[in-house]
């Protein structure tokens, strides 16, 4: 490997470093973000509040079918 090899070389963990550090900082600001708008401190919390907010968007959508199917029997479309 040659000096000029080894330049580069590190310059590309140079450029890798700070890449790491941007995304981390992203992940932290995004963690913040889930944190302080849904109340989750982890991804798994997150993904059962979804789960939870899926199961009750398909409830209100069945209702909201439901109501829709009766008025238009009552009162024909």
């Amino acid at each position: 490997m040659t000096e000029k090899d080894l330049l580069d070389l590190k310059e590309e963990i140079k450029t890798v470093e700070t890449k790491v550090s941007e995304l981390k900082g992203q992940q932290q600001m995004l963690m913040k973000q889930l944190k302080e708008t849904y109340g989750c401190d982890t991804i798994e919390e997150a993904e059962k509040k979804l789960k939870t907010m899926l199961k009750k968007i398909l409830i209100i959508q069945n209702k909201i079918e439901k109501g829709t199917k009766e008025l238009e029997e009552k009162y024909g479309s």
